[in-house]
């Protein structure tokens, strides 16, 4: 037994046999039919050279005992005769011949010279695929000589040599036993079974087994397993064989499992597991037989083999499914915005329908009034009253300027006597309100005549406005807006010469706007004089009020008309709940609320980006359509005109609904996709057992009756058990 490796062929005792060679020129024997070229190493036993067949040219190593006194004859008759039975397996190196009446006595080995796998490892341990490829043909012949009845015994590194293509070959069967041998056997340190180191344990394939495993750790790693300075420190302290042993096997079977070759890149886990069942301390956890090895490497092989299928097998359903699945999701998404689109049609079109209706009602009701006002302003009666009591020669003209007068205070008595107690006025007010008796226009707030000079002189009905003057409205000067108060105009022509709708103004009454379609009055003379303007006044909102099914829809009306005012939001449903809730809001606070009308490119009916300022928390989120109201024969510019706006809240009217919607499909896409993953595993589970089953039915049983003991020698062969045990 020893702790380092036996004598190979090659390595560092190769490069100190090339120092010896020159001390040595000669072999100690000339062996017929042989010419020996050089000094190869030394042994406990004799000497190594390399010779050179002269019939064939072959090299072969040539080992001769020249150390009679201590040569163990047993000893080399034992590893001849293993020889002779493994003669011509590939996996072992093979016996050529021997000289046993030879003085000195050898025997001619084929010479491997890649030296052995000591000396490989000696630079560094080998990658994962070459270990295991040495792995399994060092199996395979241990197999071969455990199947002929050879236990081998001592393997290690250093009695693996490599031949020309670098596959293992088994050297140095010095140790070995027949598988029906009683007699025990010591290896080599650190690779020998615990079991092993007892002295009267009979030799078992199990001994090459855990040396197996030993061997192939150490070529993951560069050491055996167990292996530290401490460890071998402790053993060599300890002279006596038999401590030694019991030492060494305390040793293996208190240590932690070896796991160095668990941390090498490259190791998976099925070769890890075989490794530590091979270096199982107990026999019984460790594989029976080197056909279990094989079969347990078999397997590893084939399911590596298997993995790329396997693993194409569950990457391509995946990817399928990865692929539908971005189908879904692109499809998804498709759907829902083909969904949104739908839904935003049909409610644009619904919001379409209405506003135009809107709008035409309320173009209606404006063109009802205008023909009204214009017929009154036509009327000849009216016209020759004007001319006869406001006219320019008339007995009130000079109280008319006086009226007009902006320096003239709004409360003078003046005002109150022209109201209540002018005769010619009230003349003129019983004219008035005969002339606009007659036309049926329902839902006005009242009618009123202004002379040339802006004076109201007459109202139906009547009140306190009468006597003011006004030519500083619109209704009165056409002008975009109106002016101050104390503003009259510069010149006899500034005044309207059509029908006109006014500015939108505030109702002092009621607080809601209010609009005035006024008519010029001329004389009926040649001149065509301006006598002045009969108009009527009408609350504009109350034609597009609109109460529906759909709480999140309501019409609105703009003043789009080019102005200060342009923007102005006339009639709202909230502007309403304002005006009811408050008793008193300021005219600045109502001309606040200004919408930007941006029309879309593609659907001019169509706002895009509007914002209620009425409703400033739903932001931009309304599907709004836009109708002109159309005053008269001519169609409104939509650019300056009254415009009808139907809004509805895009997030009640179609955002719920697509939410809805989407999460119902999510809920059914995560279901489903979740039954396919459960099928994909559930079937990938059946088969990896089905495939497990069938790798451990192609594993040998370890229950099977292993080589590793036949009927013991009876005592006429001359071997016993109580043998004395030889060092390895």
């Amino acid at each position: 037994m020893s702790i380092d490796a036996t004598e190979p062929q090659g390595g560092p005792e190769r490069r100190r046999s090339q120092e010896i060679s020159l001390q040595r020129e000669r072999p100690p024997l000339e062996v017929p039919g042989y010419t020996a070229e050089r000094y190869l190493g030394m042994g406990a036993y004799g000497e190594v050279w390399v010779a050179c067949e002269r019939n064939t040219g072959r090299r072969v190593a040539i080992k001769f005992y020249t150390h009679r006194g201590g040569l163990d004859w047993s000893l080399l008759s034992r590893e001849v005769e293993k020889l002779a039975f493994l003669f011509a397996d590939r996996y072992v190196v093979q016996l050529l011949n021997v000289g046993w009446e030879s003085e000195p006595p050898y025997y001619i080995m084929e010479y491997l010279d890649r030296g052995s796998l000591a000396d490989r490892l000696s630079e560094g341990p080998l990658r994962v695929r070459e270990a295991v490829d040495l792995f399994r043909h060092v199996a395979i012949g241990l197999g071969h000589a455990h199947d002929k009845g050879v236990l081998h015994c001592d393997l290690k590194p250093a009695n693996i040599l490599l031949d020309q293509d670098g596959k293992p070959r088994l050297a140095d069967f010095g140790q070995s036993r027949l598988s029906d041998d009683q007699t025990p056997a010591l290896g080599t340190l650190f690779y020998m079974a615990p079991e092993q180191a007892k002295l009267t344990e009979a030799p078992s394939t199990q001994w090459d087994v855990y040396a197996l495993g030993a061997v192939v750790y150490c070529m993951l790693t560069g050491r055996p397993p167990h292996w530290s300075d401490k460890a071998v420190e402790e053993l060599e302290a300890t002279d006596d064989l038999k401590k030694r042993l019991n030492l060494y096997r305390r040793m293996i079977h208190r240590s932690p499992p070896a796991s160095g070759h668990r941390r090498v890149r490259g190791v998976d886990r099925d070769l890890a597991d075989i490794i530590d069942r091979c270096l199982a301390p107990h026999s019984g956890d460790r594989y029976p037989n080197i056909q279990a090895v094989l079969g347990a490497l078999d397997a590893r092989d084939k399911r590596r083999s298997q993995r790329p299928v396997m693993l194409l097998g569950a990457i391509g359903p995946a990817l399928l499914l990865v692929v539908v699945a971005w189908f879904a999701v692109r499809g998804f998404g498709t759907s829902m915005r083909k969904t949104e689109l739908v839904l935003t049609e049909r409610a644009l079109q619904t919001n379409e329908f209405l506003a135009d209706n809107l709008a035409k009602l309320t173009s209606f009701e404006l063109s009802r009034r205008v023909q009204a006002v214009t017929r009154a302003a036509a009327s000849t009666i009216l016209a020759e009253a004007m001319l006869e009591k406001t006219g320019p020669n008339s007995e009130l003209r000079p109280l008319l300027e006086q009226l007009a007068d902006p320096s003239l205070p709004l409360r003078d008595p003046l005002r109150r006597d022209f109201r209540e107690n002018n005769k010619p006025r009230a003349q003129l007010q019983e004219v008035f309100a005969e002339r606009v008796a007659v036309f049926d226009v329902a839902e006005t707030s009242g009618w009123f005549l202004t002379d040339a000079l802006g004076n109201q002189v007459a109202r139906v009905p009547e009140n306190r406005i009468i006597g003011r003057n006004y030519a500083w409205r619109t209704y009165f000067t056409a002008r975009e807006e109106d002016m101050p108060p104390d503003w009259r105009p510069e010149t006899a022509g500034e005044h309207i010469t059509a029908p006109h709708i006014s500015a939108v103004y505030r109702s002092q009454a009621t607080n809601r706007w209010m609009v005035s379609i006024a008519a010029p009055i001329f004389s009926k003379t040649p001149e065509r004089t301006f006598l002045g303007t009969v108009a009527v006044m009408v609350e504009v909102g109350q034609f597009v009020q609109f109460e529906g099914e759909n709480p999140n829809q309501f019409a609105a009306l703009v003043d789009w008309r080019k102005g200060p005012n342009r923007g102005l939001v006339v009639q709202h449903p909230e502007l309403d709940k304002l005006l009811r809730d408050r008793d008193e809001i300021s005219e600045p606070e109502l001309r606040s609320f200004l919408v930007e009308l941006n029309r879309s490119p593609d659907d001019p009916g169509r706002l895009v980006d509007y914002y209620d300022p009425l409703l400033p928390e739903v932001g931009n989120g309304w599907l709004a359509k836009m109708a002109p109201v159309n005053v008269g024969d001519q169609a409104a510019t939509p650019d300056d005109c009254l415009v009808v706006v139907v809004q509805e809240r895009y997030r009640q009217s179609i955002g719920l609904t697509l939410d809805y919607l989407k999460q119902s499909l999510v809920r059914y896409g995560v279901t489903a996709l979740a039954l396919i993953v459960v099928v994909m595993v559930g079937l990938w589970t059946l088969v990896i057992r089905m495939f497990r089953d069938e790798t451990s039915d192609r594993t040998p049983r370890e229950s099977e009756p292993s080589t590793e003991r036949s009927t013991p020698r009876d005592a006429s062969s001359g071997v016993t058990p109580t043998e004395p045990v030889e060092s390895a």
